[in-house]
C-alpha cells in the first residue's frame, strides 16, 4: 500500500501547525501551505490523500468550496475548527471525498492528545473512519462521534456561553478603570484563574474568540437569556432581598446538580 500523504491547509499556525506536527510524530508524511507558502491550497489538494482546513472560522467555507472540487471519492477532507455544522455541509456540498468534521478540544499549546477529547462528526466515510480512529486511539485520544448539529448546540455553552461570560467580566473590569495589576495584592486563586480566561479571551487570539462567539447560530438565544437572569439579579439587589437570591441559587443548583446532597 503506497504511503499516505497527508496536506494541511493552515498547518504554519495554530491548531494546524499542532495538527501537521501530531501527524508527523505518528510517521506520516505532511505538506503545509498558507497564503505565505509558495504551496497554494489548490496544489497541496490536488496531490495529498487526507486535506485538513484548519483556517479561521470565517474563511473555512470559502476555502473548502475553492479546494473541494479538486479531492475524488478515494480521499478525505477534513476541517478542525470549533464549529462544524456549516463546514461539514460545504464539505459535503462541494467534494465528493469522503467528509469528516474533526474538533480537537484542546489548544495548539498541548504536548499530547492522551486522555484528551476529540470530537469526530462523519458525515461521508468509510475507509477514511476506522484509520483516523486507529491514529488518535493510538495516541491516548478520547474520541467522541456525533452529529455537526449536536456538537454546535454543546459548543454554544461550552465556548459560546463560556466566552461570552468571561469577555463581560473583561469589559465591566475595564470599565472601572482598575487594572489587573492593582488586584493582585487583593487576588483570591479563583480570581486569579478566571482572569486567566478573561485574558485569553481578549489577547492575543481574540480574533478566534470574537468567531466562535459570533458565527455560533445558537449565541443569540443564550445572549437573550443571560439579559433575562441579569434583570432579574438586578431586581433582587435593588431590593436588598437576600432570602430572594440565596432561593434563585438554591433553584438554580437544584437543576445542575440533581443528585447533590
Amino acid at each position: 500500500m503506497k504511503q499516505i500523504r497527508i496536506g494541511v491547509i493552515g498547518g504554519t499556525r495554530g491548531m494546524g501547525r499542532w495538527f501537521a506536527g501530531f501527524l508527523r510524530k505518528q510517521g506520516f508524511a505532511v505538506a503545509i501551505c498558507d497564503e505565505k507558502t509558495k504551496l497554494t491550497p489548490a496544489e497541496l489538494a490536488a496531490s495529498c490523500d487526507v486535506v485538513v482546513v484548519s483556517v479561521p472560522i470565517g474563511k473555512t467555507v470559502g476555502i473548502i468550496a475553492a479546494i473541494g472540487p479538486l479531492l475524488d471519492q478515494e480521499k478525505l477532507l477534513m476541517d478542525l475548527t470549533s464549529l462544524k455544522a456549516a463546514p461539514v455541509e460545504a464539505m459535503l456540498k462541494h467534494s465528493s471525498s469522503e467528509v469528516i468534521g474533526c474538533h480537537p478540544l484542546f489548544g495548539p499549546q498541548v504536548r499530547s492528545v492522551r486522555g484528551r477529547h476529540i470530537v469526530l462528526c462523519p458525515a461521508r466515510s468509510r475507509r477514511w473512519l476506522p484509520w483516523l480512529r486507529r491514529i488518535l486511539q493510538a495516541a491516548g485520544a478520547l474520541i467522541v462521534e456525533t452529529t455537526p448539529e449536536e456538537h454546535d448546540r454543546r459548543m454554544t455553552l461550552v465556548q459560546g456561553l463560556n466566552h461570552l461570560n468571561s469577555l463581560l467580566m473583561g469589559m465591566v473590569l475595564s470599565e472601572t478603570g482598575v487594572r489587573p495589576a492593582e488586584l493582585s495584592l487583593f487576588s483570591t486563586p479563583a480570581f486569579d484563574e478566571k482572569m486567566k480566561l478573561v485574558k485569553k479571551i481578549l489577547r492575543p487570539h481574540v480574533s478566534l474568540s470574537a468567531e466562535i462567539m459570533m458565527l455560533n447560530p445558537g449565541i443569540d438565544p443564550i445572549i437573550d437569556r443571560y439579559e433575562r437572569m441579569l434583570s432579574e439579579l438586578k431586581i433582587l439587589f435593588r431590593k436588598k432581598d437576600t432570602e430572594g437570591l440565596v432561593a434563585l441559587m438554591e433553584h438554580h443548583a437544584s437543576r445542575l446538580w440533581p443528585t447533590d446532597g
